[in-house]
């Protein structure tokens, strides 16, 4: 098994509010399309009131090239993460005291806006003091999806390995995939959604002495994951990758295929631990928009209680991909949320078609 033992965030510079990035778009996009105020009306229904950009907005009304874009992808991704992983090491609302990050027996590094060999963990080790020993793991492609699916890898890794502490280090920066000469309606739905977020999580063994370490004595453990496919469904979501770089795939079908797919999945997991839906009190799930927040209600059945956290991390910092989940098992952290004995479900989709799913139950240290 696996503790959520601690959360850090990097929160980049430039945050604006969605009228803003509104008017941005429209100023941009208004020669291409006849109905733009019509399709601008998707800013707000998104219902997102604010989001966090790497760069001001006036930067991106500029062409770039893709080597351009993606250097500057790879210095804030370094900055970001080092300043994550240590907001990780030294939360002082969930940590007694500061972990040393020589005790960090892994680092498993989820992205996919943009490239870079060695990863970007290896870019980070050089600037901060982990032991050589450290093993990495980098893990690209699974957009939205990769945070959960980061989880999950670190959580088996921690069952193999009971006595480690375990990092999951997720960064995107979706706003350097902007392509302001992509005249598709897709482009259009993208920019009213993303944004750039960093976070480091976590992760403690059956072996790590919690009680020593965790300043709250309720904490939610992994007991169990499960990851789900569908085939031939390479169409959703995901990235077309031409000559100036990154252009978002984003089908309008994704609401109704998380309404009708994601249920059977998620009752498929919990008939492996003899648990119902009935028996979830929280739905900590990556929050794609409002449209897909309101699929994962009818789907599961689930009331506006159980997404409140996952639908105000979307207002406040939008789309981050990979990201966003790992915003919303913060705010469970360290607003206290969730009583012992409680059950949860980490859940994120992303390009393949495929989910992540993550059983975690509120154990008490005392």
């Amino acid at each position: 098994m696996a503790y959520l033992l601690s959360i850090g965030r990097a929160i980049p510079s430039y945050q604006y509010y969605q009228d803003e990035i509104k008017q941005f778009t429209r100023e941009l996009f208004k020669d291409s399309f006849k109905d733009i105020d019509r399709l601008l009306t998707v800013f707000n229904n998104a219902e997102i009131k604010k989001r966090q950009f790497v760069q001001p907005l006036e930067w991106y009304k500029s062409n770039y090239t893709f080597a351009e874009k993606n250097q500057l992808y790879i210095e804030k991704a370094v900055e970001l993460g080092v300043e994550a992983i240590n907001q990780c090491l030294t939360n002082k609302q969930l940590l007694l005291k500061s972990l040393d990050l020589k005790d960090i027996d892994a680092i498993f590094f989820i992205s996919s806006t943009g490239i870079s060999t060695p990863s970007i963990d290896a870019k980070i080790m050089n600037r901060l003091p982990f032991k050589e020993s450290t093993k990495r793991i980098p893990i690209w492609g699974l957009g939205c999806a990769g945070g959960a699916s980061g989880l999950a890898r670190a959580y088996e890794y921690c069952k193999a390995h009971p006595q480690s502490l375990v990092l999951v280090l997720t960064v995107e920066l979706c706003s350097l995939t902007f392509q302001p000469n992509d005249r598709s309606k897709s482009n259009l739905v993208g920019t009213s959604l993303f944004s750039d977020g960093v976070a480091c999580t976590c992760l403690a063994g059956d072996n790590v002495s919690i009680s020593k370490l965790s300043r709250t004595s309720l904490i939610p453990k992994i007991k169990g994951t499960t990851s789900a496919f569908m085939k031939d469904s390479e169409d959703v979501m995901g990235w077309t990758i031409k000559n100036e770089g990154f252009f978002v795939v984003f089908s309008r079908d994704i609401p109704s295929i998380i309404k009708n797919w994601l249920r059977p999945q998620v009752v498929q997991m919990l008939e492996q631990f003899n648990l119902k839906l009935q028996d979830i009190s929280h739905f900590l799930a990556h929050p794609g928009g409002k449209k897909v927040l309101d699929a994962y209600k009818d789907g599961l059945n689930f009331n506006e209680y159980q997404i409140q956290v996952s639908k105000k991390i979307l207002e406040n910092y939008g789309n981050m991909s990979s990201v966003t989940v790992m915003y919303v098992i913060l705010d469970y952290l360290e607003q206290r949320i969730g009583k012992r004995g409680e059950y949860g479900v980490i859940a994120a989709l992303g390009p393949g078609f495929s989910a992540e799913l993550l059983l975690v139950q509120w154990e008490d240290l005392l």
